[in-house]
């Protein structure tokens, strides 16, 4: 994989271009990956950004339901509750993802 297919790839994340993020997944790049440069992951990106579809993808094609994105200093489980995204939400909680019982009280 070199950075340009990440980069790319992170970019259609971001952007919510389904068909190109279906492309790179199915081309080998890691949905884990974060770039030095960007710090942030493709999962959480999507999640931030309402492109639900692509999150539940991202899910279903190997990223971890539990890894946090250095930039937004977020996991999946905390934006999605943040977004208050029912889809995402119900595909986390599939995967086992579940908030602390103390971090409810905070949320």
């Amino acid at each position: 994989m070199s950075a340009g297919d990440w980069k790319e790839f992170y970019r259609a994340a971001d952007e919510g271009n389904f068909e190109l993020v279906k492309l790179h997944i199915s081309r080998g790049v890691n949905p884990n990956y974060q770039h030095p440069e960007i710090q942030m992951t493709a999962l959480v990106t999507a999640i931030e950004n309402g492109h639900s579809e692509i999150a539940v993808y991202l899910l279903e094609n190997g990223a971890r339901a539990d890894l946090e994105s250095y930039f937004h200093q977020r996991t999946p489980l905390q934006s999605a509750l943040k977004k208050r995204d029912l889809r995402v939400l119900q595909a986390l909680s599939a995967r086992g993802v579940r908030p602390a019982w103390w971090k409810r009280l905070f949320l």
